[in-house]
């Protein structure tokens, strides 16, 4: 079978956030079931190295201002087709937001470019190479479907939401500058409250819709998640589907990880010592803190739920944690945890940025790791912390809710839990989620076993890629 994948970033070679994790591992997965996957990404200047020794399939006399070509090659054990655009994509810094930290003002126009060339990929732009099924992840890759010619053969179109919070939203003039038939612009089409709404398009649009747990899912269907698509979805259920994320089990391996000063198994958890003192030193930590070092790996926006954690830093210090945050984002919220290192020195470290290897570290080094989020699709760093016996403090929310066992009663009882969960995202309710981690963290055989399930606990591809496997044969049998 042969898939297309249309999305913006994918890992390892450009990444904002866990889309680019996921488009660098379901192909792989997936390719174990007989597929064969290519993925259509915009040639940004990170792939300029392996973009040298491709091969040019087709081009384009003049994409939105300027010349185009889509180029063939396999990196990183993925089949990859380059949008080579430089007037749209050949841009310094952020993928998606100019140099003053505010969207690209002709982003309509870089992923409209995006969307159309996988129309035409889909509808035999290359001959040798004919999809049986496109699979457009988020808002950028939401026209595929809506560029698609009605003339033509037209394969079935996945969309996957994997953050309703970003919808690709335009003003009317979009529609014209884009080229787009002008009677999709309806409220059962592109038309959102007047203006060109990318996501909108592709869920109306798209034969099935997927999104990346069951519980986010539901929560799509309801005003408070929906972000004023829940509507449209509500009337789309029966083709809507939540399928887990999973992560790279290569990639993220105690046993075997090179970002980590000590490797550790579920068998021998020594290791994890030697990581946290790595980890403490490179945070300006104390080495001698009476409960658990707590971690967060994450964008700093209050959608994760990390204004309440700094409400929540005089009990966590209080009771003897410690915490290490990695992360960027909003700069009200970077410059208090920056702060907050002044008012708790020893307690407190921060590092503002993103590095990959130091994430694997505080993963690798941390006791738990804190994901108080609002809302949450699915969440990977929880995935991470699982494997890593790093014990995950999650809201009640999409992914997070699917894939940790809260160490209730019942749970320690029948010697299942993973990790501690609450609701709602409260400072009290994540003040008492913190007091119960470090109760648990001091009874060191609860704790030791809790990691262990921990490790154990299925977070690969193998079981969702059945899923999106059984869902793209489905559809090209229709």
């Amino acid at each position: 079978m042969k898939l297309l994948f249309v999305a913006s970033e994918c890992a390892p070679f450009v990444k904002t956030g866990g889309l680019a994790d996921v488009i660098g591992a379901i192909p792989k997965a997936v390719k174990g079931f007989g597929a064969d996957v290519r993925v259509l990404i915009p040639a940004y200047p990170a792939f300029d190295q392996i973009a040298d020794g491709a091969t040019k399939l087709a081009s384009f006399r003049d994409l939105y201002g300027g010349p185009a070509s889509v180029l063939a090659v396999e990196a990183d054990g993925l089949q990859l087709l380059l949008l080579r655009a430089d007037h749209l994509f050949a841009r310094p810094g952020s993928i998606y937001l100019d140099g003053t930290g505010v969207d690209w003002s002709d982003n309509h126009l870089r992923f409209g470019a995006l969307s159309f060339v996988g129309a035409q990929v889909a509808q035999g732009l290359l001959p040798d190479w004919v999809p049986d099924v496109v699979n457009a992840h988020d808002w950028q890759a939401g026209l595929v479907p809506a560029f698609m010619d009605p003339k033509k053969p037209k394969p079935p179109v996945v969309m996957t939401v994997h953050n309703i919070a970003f919808q690709g939203l335009f003003n009317a003039e979009a529609v014209d500058e884009l080229g787009l038939d002008p009677a999709l612009f309806t409220p059962e089409g592109v038309e959102y409250f007047g203006k060109l709404n990318f996501l909108k398009g592709g869920i109306a649009l798209s034969d099935k819709i997927t999104t990346v747990s069951p519980t986010y899912a539901r929560e799509l269907l309801l005003p408070e998640f929906g972000m004023g698509l829940e509507g449209l979805l509500a009337a789309r259920e029966a083709d809507l589907t939540g399928i887990l994320n999973g992560i790279d089990l290569d990639v993220w391996n105690p046993g075997t990880d090179p970002e980590l000063v000590a490797n550790y198994t579920v068998r021998s958890l020594k290791g994890k010592a030697k990581n946290r003192a790595e980890v403490e030193a490179r945070f300006g930590l104390t080495a001698n803190g009476a409960g658990p070092l707590f971690c967060v790996i994450s964008r700093l926006t209050t959608q994760k739920g990390l204004d309440v954690l700094l409400e929540c830093l005089p009990g966590l210090v209080a009771s003897g944690g410690r915490l290490a945050v990695l992360g960027t984002g909003d700069k009200m919220l970077e410059n208090s945890f920056v702060q907050a290192t002044g008012r708790y020195p020893g307690a407190v470290g921060v590092v503002i940025g993103y590095d990959e290897g130091l994430a694997h570290l505080l993963q690798g080094g941390s006791d738990a790791i804190l994901i108080p989020s609002r809302f949450e699709p699915c969440g990977l760093t929880q995935l991470y912390g699982l494997r890593y016996g790093t014990i995950p403090v999650v809201a009640r929310t999409g992914g997070l809710a699917d894939t940790v066992i809260d160490a209730n009663a019942a749970a320690l009882s029948a010697d299942c839990a993973t990790g501690v969960q609450f609701l709602p995202v409260t400072p009290p309710t994540l003040g008492q989620a913190i007091r119960v981690t470090t109760t648990l963290f001091e009874d060191q055989k609860t704790w030791a076993g809790m990691m262990r399930r921990a490790m154990r606990h299925t977070v690969g591809w193998d079981q969702s890629a059945k899923v999106y496997m059984g869902l793209y044969q489905s559809l090209s049998k229709t």
